[in-house]
């Protein structure tokens, strides 16, 4: 089973599509979860730790925006974990919004430079394209290594 990164990254469907095939999603989803049900963290809008802006200067420099450091001391590690990833591009808010474009040009440079398998498709705009486009997803993650599952 592939650790498959996603972008967007709190995408519903995309996660859902890469558990169906047996893998594991790399989503926002999840890491806001283990954030906020972690006990030391207090609930939002301040839900952070002193450790998570350090973590976040490791993918941004200190001059950029610290929202951006903010989600990449999340989406960071995930693409560090990641063994594969599906980049849907031009995609409608309600397919998965990632809310910064400055963070979404980092998160694509960053997947892009590691040495993984990678599809990049643009969001379906009719019924065949749509087809295509999980079909595509289907065969690209049959194609991952399925290897031993997690507990």
């Amino acid at each position: 089973m592939a650790k498959v990164f996603i972008y967007p990254t709190n995408s519903l469907i995309l996660s859902d599509l890469v558990e169906r095939f047996g893998h594991t999603p790399l989503a926002m989803m999840e890491k806001i979860h283990e954030k906020i049900s972690t006990v030391g963290v207090d609930s939002p809008p301040m839900n952070i730790t002193p450790e998570d802006p350090k973590r976040g200067l490791k993918y941004a420099a200190v001059e950029v925006p610290a929202g951006v450091r903010g989600r990449m001391s999340l989406i960071g590690p995930m693409i560090e974990n990641a063994e594969a990833a599906i980049i849907v591009l031009e995609s409608i808010a309600a397919f998965g919004c990632m809310g910064c474009a400055r963070t979404n040009e980092l998160t694509k440079f960053l997947i892009r430079q590691r040495d993984i398998p990678i599809l990049e498709l643009i969001y379906p705009r009719t019924e065949e394209e749509g087809h295509d486009f999980v079909y595509r997803i289907a065969e690209f993650l049959k194609s991952l290594p399925e290897g031993e599952v997690e507990a």
